[in-house]
C-alpha cells in the first residue's frame, strides 16, 4: 500500500512501530515517508501523546515505553491481509451445524466474527465489546455476553465477573487470538487478568484454535494463558518463522498455513 494512502490509524500504527524500533522518531522524516503534511504528523503525535503512548519533542516524539500494547484501534491495521486469511481459514475448520463458539478479543477473532455472523444454528459466547457490538443485532445466532471489567487496550471484558460467566458454559470450540505464541512460553498476553479470563474460556472448550498472524509466532509476553498442549490448531499464515512452527508442531500442536 502507498505510504500516502495509509489511513490515520495505519499512519499511528506504524509511528509506534518505528517507536519500539527505534525509540524516536522525526516529524519531518516520517511527513516526508507517508506523503502528508508536518502539521498532519504533529497531530499525530499530539493524539498519541494524549494517549500516553509517547512523548513529544522538539521535531519529533520519544517513546515512553518500548514494551507497551498497541490499542486494538490501531493494532487493526497491521497485518491486515494475513488477518483476514487467518480468520477464513479458522472459518473453514469450524464444524457445520449446530455450534456454540467461544470467542476472545483481537483483532483476528472480530474479523472471524463479521464472517460468521450470517450463520444460522451459531450460539457465539464472547468477552469482547466490538464482536458483541458486530453480532449483536443479527437475528439469526445466539450472543451470550459475559459481565466484566472493560479492558480499553483490547475492548475485552475481564476479571472475576467475566471468569465466573465462563465458568458455568460450555463451548464446542473456541477460537483465541493471543500477542504471542511459541513451544515454551505456550499462549501469552500482556495482561495477566486478561490472560486468566483467556484461559478459563479456554478450560470451558472442547477444542481450542488459535488464530495469530506470522508476526505472532515465537513471541512470548509477561503473562502466560496456557501451555501449547492446550491448544489444538493454531492456524497462521506463511510469513511466520518455519523453526518457531516446527517448534510448536513438536509440542503437540496441529498447525495449519493458511494461503491467500
Amino acid at each position: 500500500m502507498p505510504r500516502s494512502s495509509l489511513r490515520r490509524a495505519e499512519r499511528v500504527s506504524a509511528i509506534l512501530e518505528r517507536l519500539a524500533a527505534d525509540g524516536s522518531v522525526d516529524a519531518g522524516r516520517l511527513a516526508d515517508e507517508f506523503v502528508v503534511s508536518a502539521a498532519t504528523i504533529r497531530r499525530d503525535l499530539q493524539v498519541l501523546e494524549d494517549q500516553k503512548l509517547l512523548s513529544r519533542t522538539h521535531g519529533g516524539a520519544v517513546a515512553v515505553d518500548v514494551a507497551y500494547e498497541l490499542p486494538v484501534r490501531y493494532r487493526a491495521g497491521q497485518n491486515r491481509d494475513a488477518k483476514g486469511i487467518v480468520a477464513r481459514r479458522a472459518a473453514d475448520l469450524l464444524p457445520k451445524g449446530p455450534l456454540t463458539l467461544g470467542l476472545t478479543g483481537g483483532t483476528t477473532t472480530h474479523i472471524l466474527a463479521r464472517m460468521l455472523a450470517e450463520r444460522v444454528d451459531l450460539t457465539v459466547v464472547t468477552n469482547a465489546l466490538n464482536i458483541a457490538s458486530e453480532l449483536a443485532l443479527r437475528p439469526r445466532l445466539k450472543l451470550i455476553m459475559t459481565g466484566g471489567v472493560s479492558r480499553t487496550q483490547s475492548y475485552e471484558l475481564v476479571g472475576p465477573i467475566a471468569d465466573r460467566a465462563l465458568e458455568g458454559l460450555n463451548m464446542q470450540v473456541a477460537v483465541v487470538g493471543v500477542d504471542g505464541i511459541s513451544a515454551r512460553g505456550g499462549l501469552t498476553t500482556h495482561d495477566e487478568i486478561e490472560a486468566h479470563t483467556n484461559a478459563c474460556m479456554i478450560r470451558r472448550a472442547d477444542r481450542v484454535i488459535v488464530v495469530a498472524d506470522g508476526s505472532k509466532i515465537g513471541r512470548a509476553y509477561l503473562a502466560g494463558i496456557c501451555p501449547i498442549t492446550d491448544v489444538s490448531v493454531l492456524v497462521t499464515d506463511s510469513s511466520a518463522d518455519p523453526a518457531g512452527i516446527d517448534a510448536i508442531r513438536r509440542a503437540g500442536a496441529e498447525v495449519v498455513i493458511a494461503e491467500g
